[in-house]
Protein backbone atom coordinates (compact mmCIF):
# COMPACT_ATOMS: atom_id res chain seq x y z
CA UNK A 1 0.00 0.00 0.00
CA UNK A 2 1.06 3.61 -0.55
CA UNK A 3 2.38 5.52 2.47
CA UNK A 4 0.54 8.87 2.58
CA UNK A 5 2.66 10.00 5.55
CA UNK A 6 5.81 10.26 3.41
CA UNK A 7 6.28 14.05 3.42
CA UNK A 8 9.58 13.92 1.55
CA UNK A 9 7.66 12.60 -1.47
CA UNK A 10 4.65 14.81 -0.81
CA UNK A 11 6.61 18.07 -0.96
CA UNK A 12 9.40 16.99 -3.26
CA UNK A 13 8.49 19.71 -5.74
CA UNK A 14 8.40 22.58 -3.19
CA UNK A 15 11.28 24.83 -2.26
CA UNK A 16 11.61 25.94 1.38
CA UNK A 17 10.09 29.31 0.44
CA UNK A 18 7.09 27.64 -1.24
CA UNK A 19 6.62 25.34 1.74
CA UNK A 20 6.62 28.34 4.08
CA UNK A 21 4.07 30.13 1.89
CA UNK A 22 1.78 27.09 2.03
CA UNK A 23 2.22 26.92 5.80
CA UNK A 24 1.14 30.54 6.25
CA UNK A 25 -1.82 30.18 3.88
CA UNK A 26 -3.23 27.07 5.54
CA UNK A 27 -2.67 28.66 8.93
CA UNK A 28 -4.86 31.59 7.82
CA UNK A 29 -7.44 29.36 6.13
CA UNK A 30 -7.74 27.39 9.36
CA UNK A 31 -9.29 30.44 11.03
CA UNK A 32 -13.03 30.63 10.16
CA UNK A 33 -13.30 34.28 11.22
CA UNK A 34 -10.45 35.27 8.89
CA UNK A 35 -11.94 33.29 6.00
CA UNK A 36 -15.31 34.98 6.54
CA UNK A 37 -13.68 38.42 6.58
CA UNK A 38 -11.49 37.52 3.60
CA UNK A 39 -14.55 36.62 1.50
CA UNK A 40 -15.65 40.24 1.88
CA UNK A 41 -12.29 42.02 1.90
CA UNK A 42 -10.42 40.19 -0.89
CA UNK A 43 -12.57 41.58 -3.76
CA UNK A 44 -12.20 45.04 -2.20
CA UNK A 45 -8.41 44.60 -1.95
CA UNK A 46 -8.29 43.60 -5.61
CA UNK A 47 -10.24 46.70 -6.64
CA UNK A 48 -7.89 49.05 -4.78
CA UNK A 49 -4.71 47.67 -6.30
CA UNK A 50 -3.66 44.58 -4.33
CA UNK A 51 -3.72 42.23 -7.34
CA UNK A 52 -0.02 41.36 -7.03
CA UNK A 53 -0.40 40.39 -3.37
CA UNK A 54 -3.38 38.13 -4.13
CA UNK A 55 -1.66 36.68 -7.20
CA UNK A 56 1.48 35.79 -5.23
CA UNK A 57 -0.37 34.17 -2.32
CA UNK A 58 -3.74 32.40 -2.51
CA UNK A 59 -3.91 32.57 -6.33
CA UNK A 60 -0.46 31.01 -6.70
CA UNK A 61 -1.34 28.21 -4.25
CA UNK A 62 -4.59 27.09 -5.91
CA UNK A 63 -4.53 28.40 -9.52
CA UNK A 64 -2.31 27.53 -12.48
CA UNK A 65 -2.33 30.96 -14.14
CA UNK A 66 -4.51 33.57 -15.80
CA UNK A 67 -4.48 31.95 -19.27
CA UNK A 68 -3.95 28.50 -20.77
CA UNK A 69 -0.42 29.55 -21.76
CA UNK A 70 0.32 30.72 -18.22
CA UNK A 71 -0.39 27.15 -17.07
CA UNK A 72 2.37 25.64 -19.25
CA UNK A 73 4.93 25.82 -16.45
CA UNK A 74 2.53 24.19 -13.98
CA UNK A 75 1.79 21.37 -16.46
CA UNK A 76 5.53 20.87 -16.97
CA UNK A 77 6.31 20.93 -13.24
CA UNK A 78 3.60 18.40 -12.35
CA UNK A 79 4.70 16.16 -15.23
CA UNK A 80 8.18 15.87 -13.68
CA UNK A 81 6.50 13.76 -11.00
CA UNK A 82 4.20 11.88 -13.41
CA UNK A 83 1.18 13.91 -12.37
CA UNK A 84 -1.25 14.95 -15.07
CA UNK A 85 -3.05 18.29 -15.31
CA UNK A 86 -6.77 18.88 -15.77
CA UNK A 87 -7.10 22.47 -17.01
CA UNK A 88 -10.26 24.03 -15.61
CA UNK A 89 -11.42 27.45 -16.83
CA UNK A 90 -12.81 28.62 -13.49
CA UNK A 91 -14.52 31.90 -14.38
CA UNK A 92 -17.92 32.17 -12.67
CA UNK A 93 -20.83 34.55 -12.39
CA UNK A 94 -21.30 36.09 -15.85
CA UNK A 95 -24.39 35.04 -17.83
CA UNK A 96 -24.32 36.43 -21.35
CA UNK A 97 -24.32 34.60 -24.67
CA UNK A 98 -20.95 36.21 -25.36
CA UNK A 99 -19.54 34.78 -22.12
CA UNK A 100 -20.97 31.34 -22.86
CA UNK A 101 -19.41 31.31 -26.32
CA UNK A 102 -16.09 32.44 -24.83
CA UNK A 103 -16.22 29.59 -22.31
CA UNK A 104 -16.94 27.18 -25.16
CA UNK A 105 -13.93 28.51 -27.08
CA UNK A 106 -11.71 28.20 -23.98
CA UNK A 107 -12.77 24.60 -23.41
CA UNK A 108 -12.18 23.72 -27.07
CA UNK A 109 -8.73 25.33 -26.76
CA UNK A 110 -7.90 23.09 -23.79
CA UNK A 111 -8.86 20.04 -25.89
CA UNK A 112 -6.71 21.32 -28.76
CA UNK A 113 -3.78 21.70 -26.36
CA UNK A 114 -4.39 18.38 -24.61
CA UNK A 115 -4.65 16.24 -27.77
CA UNK A 116 -0.88 16.62 -28.28
CA UNK A 117 0.11 16.49 -24.61
CA UNK A 118 0.01 13.23 -22.67
CA UNK A 119 0.40 15.30 -19.47
CA UNK A 120 -3.19 16.62 -19.85
CA UNK A 121 -5.25 13.41 -19.56
CA UNK A 122 -8.67 15.09 -19.15
CA UNK A 123 -10.47 18.32 -19.99
CA UNK A 124 -13.39 19.71 -18.02
CA UNK A 125 -16.24 22.20 -18.12
CA UNK A 126 -19.06 23.46 -15.94
CA UNK A 127 -22.46 23.63 -17.63
CA UNK A 128 -23.12 26.97 -15.91
CA UNK A 129 -20.22 28.28 -17.99
CA UNK A 130 -22.32 27.53 -21.08
CA UNK A 131 -25.88 28.22 -19.90
CA UNK A 132 -27.95 30.55 -17.74
CA UNK A 133 -28.54 29.19 -14.25
CA UNK A 134 -32.25 30.04 -14.39
CA UNK A 135 -32.63 28.16 -17.68
CA UNK A 136 -30.95 25.05 -16.21
CA UNK A 137 -33.26 25.35 -13.21
CA UNK A 138 -36.34 25.53 -15.42
CA UNK A 139 -35.26 22.57 -17.57
CA UNK A 140 -34.42 20.56 -14.44
CA UNK A 141 -37.88 21.26 -13.01
CA UNK A 142 -39.41 20.12 -16.33
CA UNK A 143 -41.20 23.42 -16.74
CA UNK A 144 -42.48 24.44 -20.18
CA UNK A 145 -40.03 26.65 -22.06
CA UNK A 146 -41.23 29.52 -24.21
CA UNK A 147 -39.99 29.84 -27.80
CA UNK A 148 -37.05 32.08 -26.86
CA UNK A 149 -35.99 29.67 -24.11
CA UNK A 150 -36.32 26.68 -26.44
CA UNK A 151 -33.91 28.34 -28.88
CA UNK A 152 -31.60 29.20 -25.99
CA UNK A 153 -31.65 25.60 -24.73
CA UNK A 154 -30.80 24.34 -28.21
CA UNK A 155 -27.72 26.61 -28.18
CA UNK A 156 -26.71 25.14 -24.81
CA UNK A 157 -27.06 21.58 -26.10
CA UNK A 158 -25.03 22.50 -29.19
CA UNK A 159 -22.23 23.92 -27.05
CA UNK A 160 -22.07 20.78 -24.92
CA UNK A 161 -22.21 18.60 -28.03
CA UNK A 162 -19.35 20.56 -29.65
CA UNK A 163 -17.14 19.96 -26.62
CA UNK A 164 -17.96 16.26 -26.35
CA UNK A 165 -17.65 15.80 -30.11
CA UNK A 166 -14.21 17.43 -30.06
CA UNK A 167 -13.19 15.18 -27.17
CA UNK A 168 -14.34 12.16 -29.17
CA UNK A 169 -12.59 13.30 -32.34
CA UNK A 170 -9.29 13.81 -30.51
CA UNK A 171 -9.67 10.83 -28.14
CA UNK A 172 -9.57 13.28 -25.23
CA UNK A 173 -11.77 12.43 -22.21
CA UNK A 174 -14.08 15.19 -20.93
CA UNK A 175 -15.39 15.73 -17.41
CA UNK A 176 -18.77 17.42 -16.97
CA UNK A 177 -18.70 18.93 -13.48
CA UNK A 178 -21.57 18.47 -11.02
CA UNK A 179 -23.30 21.57 -9.65
CA UNK A 180 -26.25 22.56 -7.42
CA UNK A 181 -28.86 19.84 -6.94
CA UNK A 182 -31.73 21.91 -8.36
CA UNK A 183 -29.99 22.33 -11.73
CA UNK A 184 -28.32 18.91 -11.77
CA UNK A 185 -31.12 17.00 -13.59
CA UNK A 186 -30.55 19.10 -16.74
CA UNK A 187 -26.79 18.48 -16.46
CA UNK A 188 -27.28 14.75 -15.90
CA UNK A 189 -29.47 14.52 -19.00
CA UNK A 190 -26.84 16.30 -21.09
CA UNK A 191 -24.15 13.99 -19.70
CA UNK A 192 -26.16 10.83 -20.33
CA UNK A 193 -27.09 11.87 -23.88
CA UNK A 194 -23.45 12.53 -24.73
CA UNK A 195 -22.17 9.40 -23.01
CA UNK A 196 -24.62 7.32 -25.04
CA UNK A 197 -23.47 9.10 -28.22
CA UNK A 198 -19.69 9.17 -27.75
CA UNK A 199 -18.84 6.32 -25.34
CA UNK A 200 -19.49 3.42 -27.70
CA UNK A 201 -15.93 2.05 -27.60
CA UNK A 202 -14.46 3.68 -24.46
CA UNK A 203 -15.29 6.35 -21.88
CA UNK A 204 -14.78 9.79 -23.43
CA UNK A 205 -17.55 11.71 -21.64
CA UNK A 206 -17.61 11.52 -17.82
CA UNK A 207 -20.43 12.64 -15.58
CA UNK A 208 -19.65 13.72 -12.00
CA UNK A 209 -21.36 12.08 -9.04
CA UNK A 210 -21.54 14.00 -5.74
CA UNK A 211 -21.70 11.38 -3.00
CA UNK A 212 -22.49 13.87 -0.26
CA UNK A 213 -25.98 13.72 -1.76
CA UNK A 214 -28.27 11.00 -0.43
CA UNK A 215 -29.50 9.94 -3.90
CA UNK A 216 -26.30 9.76 -5.93
CA UNK A 217 -25.23 6.20 -5.17
CA UNK A 218 -28.54 4.97 -6.56
CA UNK A 219 -28.20 7.35 -9.52
CA UNK A 220 -24.75 5.90 -10.28
CA UNK A 221 -26.23 2.41 -10.18
CA UNK A 222 -29.03 3.50 -12.53
CA UNK A 223 -26.52 5.12 -14.89
CA UNK A 224 -24.48 1.92 -15.10
CA UNK A 225 -27.60 -0.15 -15.71
CA UNK A 226 -28.76 2.23 -18.46
CA UNK A 227 -25.34 1.99 -20.13
CA UNK A 228 -25.44 -1.81 -20.00
CA UNK A 229 -28.92 -1.86 -21.56
CA UNK A 230 -27.92 0.61 -24.28
CA UNK A 231 -24.37 -0.68 -24.94
CA UNK A 232 -22.09 2.20 -24.05
CA UNK A 233 -19.32 2.85 -21.53
CA UNK A 234 -19.69 4.96 -18.39
CA UNK A 235 -17.24 7.65 -17.38
CA UNK A 236 -17.66 8.33 -13.66
CA UNK A 237 -15.88 11.05 -11.74
CA UNK A 238 -16.61 10.56 -8.06
CA UNK A 239 -16.47 13.47 -5.61
CA UNK A 240 -17.98 14.16 -2.23
CA UNK A 241 -19.24 17.67 -3.14
CA UNK A 242 -18.63 21.38 -2.76
CA UNK A 243 -21.92 23.13 -1.99
CA UNK A 244 -22.98 21.64 1.35
CA UNK A 245 -23.90 24.79 3.30
CA UNK A 246 -25.63 26.33 0.28
CA UNK A 247 -27.71 23.16 -0.28
CA UNK A 248 -28.79 22.88 3.34
CA UNK A 249 -29.68 26.57 3.60
CA UNK A 250 -31.85 26.43 0.46
CA UNK A 251 -33.61 23.25 1.63
CA UNK A 252 -34.41 24.86 4.97
CA UNK A 253 -35.54 28.12 3.39
CA UNK A 254 -37.82 26.38 0.85
CA UNK A 255 -38.95 23.72 3.32
CA UNK A 256 -37.94 20.53 1.50
CA UNK A 257 -35.76 17.65 2.75
CA UNK A 258 -32.06 18.42 2.43
CA UNK A 259 -30.42 16.38 -0.35
CA UNK A 260 -27.20 16.32 1.68
CA UNK A 261 -26.13 13.36 3.81
CA UNK A 262 -26.82 13.75 7.55
CA UNK A 263 -23.13 13.51 8.46
CA UNK A 264 -19.62 12.92 7.13
CA UNK A 265 -19.78 9.20 7.92
CA UNK A 266 -22.75 8.78 5.57
CA UNK A 267 -20.92 10.67 2.78
CA UNK A 268 -17.83 8.52 3.31
CA UNK A 269 -19.90 5.33 3.27
CA UNK A 270 -21.65 6.18 -0.02
CA UNK A 271 -18.40 7.39 -1.60
CA UNK A 272 -16.64 4.14 -0.77
CA UNK A 273 -19.65 2.10 -1.95
CA UNK A 274 -19.55 4.05 -5.23
CA UNK A 275 -15.89 3.09 -5.67
CA UNK A 276 -16.80 -0.56 -5.13
CA UNK A 277 -19.69 -0.31 -7.60
CA UNK A 278 -17.43 1.18 -10.29
CA UNK A 279 -14.75 -1.43 -9.74
CA UNK A 280 -17.33 -4.22 -9.79
CA UNK A 281 -18.27 -2.98 -13.27
CA UNK A 282 -14.76 -2.01 -14.40
CA UNK A 283 -15.27 -3.85 -17.68
CA UNK A 284 -17.56 -0.99 -18.78
CA UNK A 285 -16.82 1.83 -16.30
CA UNK A 286 -13.83 4.14 -16.17
CA UNK A 287 -13.50 5.91 -12.85
CA UNK A 288 -11.71 9.00 -11.62
CA UNK A 289 -11.67 9.21 -7.84
CA UNK A 290 -11.60 12.90 -6.94
CA UNK A 291 -10.88 12.54 -3.26
CA UNK A 292 -8.78 14.16 -0.53
CA UNK A 293 -9.75 11.37 1.85
CA UNK A 294 -6.91 8.96 2.60
CA UNK A 295 -9.20 6.06 3.50
CA UNK A 296 -11.10 6.27 0.21
CA UNK A 297 -7.85 6.32 -1.75
CA UNK A 298 -6.62 3.29 0.21
CA UNK A 299 -9.89 1.45 -0.53
CA UNK A 300 -9.48 2.08 -4.26
CA UNK A 301 -5.88 0.84 -4.10
CA UNK A 302 -7.09 -2.31 -2.36
CA UNK A 303 -9.85 -2.86 -4.95
CA UNK A 304 -7.31 -2.54 -7.75
CA UNK A 305 -5.03 -5.02 -6.00
CA UNK A 306 -7.86 -7.54 -5.56
CA UNK A 307 -8.49 -7.39 -9.31
CA UNK A 308 -4.74 -7.72 -10.06
CA UNK A 309 -4.87 -4.47 -12.01
CA UNK A 310 -1.66 -2.69 -12.90
CA UNK A 311 -1.06 0.65 -11.15
CA UNK A 312 -1.33 2.55 -14.44
CA UNK A 313 -4.49 0.87 -15.78
CA UNK A 314 -6.07 3.60 -17.94
CA UNK A 315 -9.55 2.94 -16.50
CA UNK A 316 -8.63 4.22 -13.02
CA UNK A 317 -7.41 7.71 -12.10
CA UNK A 318 -6.88 9.45 -8.79
CA UNK A 319 -7.36 13.22 -8.64
CA UNK A 320 -6.93 16.07 -6.16
CA UNK A 321 -7.19 19.84 -6.40
CA UNK A 322 -4.07 21.81 -7.24
CA UNK A 323 -2.50 23.18 -4.06
CA UNK A 324 -4.10 20.58 -1.79
CA UNK A 325 -3.44 17.02 -0.60
CA UNK A 326 -0.01 16.72 -2.20
CA UNK A 327 0.73 13.89 0.25
CA UNK A 328 -1.89 11.85 -1.63
CA UNK A 329 -1.10 12.96 -5.20
CA UNK A 330 2.68 12.70 -5.07
CA UNK A 331 2.86 9.46 -3.10
CA UNK A 332 0.41 7.82 -5.51
CA UNK A 333 2.20 9.05 -8.64
CA UNK A 334 5.63 8.07 -7.33
CA UNK A 335 4.25 4.56 -6.83
CA UNK A 336 3.16 4.39 -10.47
CA UNK A 337 -0.57 5.18 -10.19
CA UNK A 338 -2.45 7.48 -12.58
CA UNK A 339 -2.85 10.86 -10.90
CA UNK A 340 -4.11 14.20 -12.22
CA UNK A 341 -4.43 17.53 -10.46
CA UNK A 342 -7.41 19.82 -11.12
CA UNK A 343 -5.68 23.06 -12.15
CA UNK A 344 -8.03 26.05 -12.36
CA UNK A 345 -7.07 29.06 -14.46
CA UNK A 346 -8.53 32.46 -15.36
CA UNK A 347 -8.08 36.19 -14.67
CA UNK A 348 -7.47 36.91 -10.99
CA UNK A 349 -10.66 38.93 -10.57
CA UNK A 350 -12.82 36.33 -12.28
CA UNK A 351 -11.53 33.30 -10.34
CA UNK A 352 -12.04 34.99 -6.95
CA UNK A 353 -15.38 33.16 -6.35
CA UNK A 354 -13.52 29.87 -6.88
CA UNK A 355 -10.71 30.88 -4.49
CA UNK A 356 -13.13 32.02 -1.79
CA UNK A 357 -15.03 28.73 -2.10
CA UNK A 358 -11.78 26.77 -1.73
CA UNK A 359 -10.95 28.68 1.46
CA UNK A 360 -14.46 28.14 2.86
CA UNK A 361 -14.34 24.46 1.96
CA UNK A 362 -11.06 23.97 3.80
CA UNK A 363 -12.54 25.61 6.86
CA UNK A 364 -15.77 23.60 6.80
CA UNK A 365 -14.31 20.14 6.05
CA UNK A 366 -13.43 18.66 9.39
CA UNK A 367 -9.71 18.07 9.76
CA UNK A 368 -8.72 19.10 6.20
CA UNK A 369 -6.71 22.22 7.09
CA UNK A 370 -5.28 20.58 10.21
CA UNK A 371 -4.06 17.62 8.16
CA UNK A 372 -2.44 19.88 5.55
CA UNK A 373 -0.73 21.90 8.28
CA UNK A 374 0.50 18.90 10.24
CA UNK A 375 2.14 17.43 7.14
CA UNK A 376 3.78 20.75 6.21
CA UNK A 377 5.11 21.12 9.77
CA UNK A 378 6.41 17.54 9.67
CA UNK A 379 8.27 18.25 6.41
CA UNK A 380 9.68 21.55 7.70
CA UNK A 381 11.07 19.67 10.72
CA UNK A 382 12.48 16.91 8.50
CA UNK A 383 14.28 19.45 6.32
CA UNK A 384 15.72 21.34 9.28
CA UNK A 385 17.01 18.23 11.09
Amino acid sequence: MVNFDNTENAFKSKTDAELNRSYLLFKLIGNPALVKAGAVLTPVALNIGFKRLIKNTIFKQFVGGETIRDCAETVKELAKYNIGTILDYSVEGSETEETFDHCLAETLDTIELAKNDKNIPFCVFKTTGLARFALLEKVSAQQTLNQTEKAEWERVKNRVNKICSSGYEHNQPIFIDAEDSWIQPAIDNLANENMARFNKTRAIVYNTFQLYRTDRLQFLEDTIQHAKTNSYFVGAKLVRGAYMEKERERAEKKNYPSPIQPDKAASDRDYNEALKLCMKNIDMVSVCSGSHNEESNEILLQLMSEKNMSANDHRVYFSQLYGMSDHISYNLSLNGYNVAKYVPYGPVKKVLPYLIRRAQENTSVKGQTGRELSLIIKEKKRRSS
